[in-house]
């Protein structure tokens, strides 16, 4: 199609990994699915876009959780970057008004921030080109890790109170306001409303792509907000996984409960049927089969591996029926006698040599037998023995 309209093919088609439940794959059978949106109820948007950008790595399958989802939600959204930013504009509020002033009062311990924070971007462009988002939001992360540990480097509580300090001090939280601006602006590609919180608290303007490169960029005189707010808050752990399963009742219960529903209405049925008179059977006599033709028909012990409902449809079952060395899909009409979890195992009887034929979009390998009584009920044809998959019925 591209070619036809003349456009140019694609170099490179992109896949992501598989998103992993702790205990493995995502499965609705076996209760740990999450949803997105679930999570964004609880978390916010941006938490969660930071969670899954962090936790998928390009080439590696990513693992989630609601614990790890929590667990990053405190250390490093609400500790790393949320009290990096309230400490930064509560001192600048405490010692100063809230106005951030550039003195040129320099130190030593100045440069290897500066040097953090001028290769972030460079490191942030390598990740992204070789499209290391993960690695990318590490880059960015490690500006603001490097931030906390200027602070604890200077201690600006301590220079308060050393008289003739007042201009290191300043000098010290205007290099932080200035690397706070900065990673704020790299953050804004993977967490935009963040981004923007932040850089509205600080009283100024994301940079472009080229002022990145610039340190010193934040108007000197320039006042913060004075009403500081928390961007991320911390979570209790218990307390938010107790929520989460009220709000979310695991899908196993929801589907014991169900099972055990259906299996009483399949019992009441079975008495039901048991107290009335047997149905009476009236089988039409079709025209005699030559043993020839019998013999086109290739007839075998089938067992059932797996089998779920096909979507969108009040009928049909898909199973994959091993057969000797191999495995074949069958969709059949049975959903209204079998629940799927109690095909699995069944040893029953296939024909085996059927044209693919498709039933509701999904291709059908072979037929699995079936009696039918004058009521339209279905009754499987099976082996009373256990007898090999794969044997011939002859």
């Amino acid at each position: 199609m591209l070619m036809a309209l003349g456009l140019p093919l694609p170099k490179q088609v992109f896949g992501h990994p598989w998103l992993l439940q702790s205990d493995g794959k995502m499965s609705k059978s076996r209760g740990n699915v999450l949803y997105a949106d679930d999570m964004v109820d609880l978390f916010g948007v941006d938490a969660v876009r930071y969670f899954l950008l962090h936790e998928m790595p390009f080439e590696n399958d990513g693992v989630v959780s609601w614990e790890l989802m929590i667990e990053r939600v405190n250390s490093d959204l609400a500790n790393t970057l949320g009290n990096l930013v309230n400490r930064t504009i509560s001192m600048s509020n405490k010692y100063f008004n809230g106005v951030v002033t550039r003195t040129g009062v320099v130190e030593e311990v100045d440069d290897d921030l500066k040097r953090v924070v001028g290769d972030t971007r460079l490191r942030v462009n390598i990740c992204m080109d070789k499209l290391r988002v993960a690695d990318a939001m590490t880059e960015i992360w490690n500006l603001f890790k490097r931030c906390n540990k200027y602070i604890d480097e200077t201690m600006p509580w301590v220079l308060a109170k050393e008289e003739g300090k007042q201009p290191r001090l300043n000098e010290v939280l205007y290099n932080l306001v200035e690397s706070i601006t900065i990673g704020a602006s790299l953050l804004e590609s993977f967490l935009p409303e963040t981004s923007e919180r932040i850089l509205k608290q600080l009283n100024t303007e994301k940079r472009s792509v080229t002022e990145l490169g610039q340190f010193g960029l934040y108007p000197t005189g320039n006042k913060v907000t004075d009403d500081p707010e928390i961007l991320f808050a911390r979570i209790d752990m218990k307390e938010m996984l107790d929520e989460i399963e009220k709000r979310f009742p695991s899908v196993k219960e929801e589907e014991t409960e169900a099972k055990k529903e259906a299996e009483k209405k399949k019992e009441a049925a079975k008495k039901e049927a048991e107290r009335k008179e047997p149905a009476k059977v009236e089988a039409v006599q079709k025209a005699l089969l030559s043993i020839d033709d019998f013999d086109k028909m290739q007839l075998q012990i089938g067992e059932v591996m797996s089998c779920e409902e096909v979507p969108n449809s009040k009928k049909l079952l898909c199973s994959q029926v091993k057969v000797a060395g191999r495995t074949l899909q069958i969709v059949s009409g049975i959903k209204s006698y079998y629940m799927p979890e109690d095909m699995v195992g069944k040893k029953v009887v296939v024909i085996t040599n059927l044209k693919p034929a498709k039933l509701a979009g999904i291709v059908s390998e072979g037929m699995l037998l079936c009696a039918e009584d004058d009521e339209g009920r279905l009754a499987l044809l099976t082996a009373d023995k256990d007898i090999p998959a794969g044997s011939m019925i002859s």
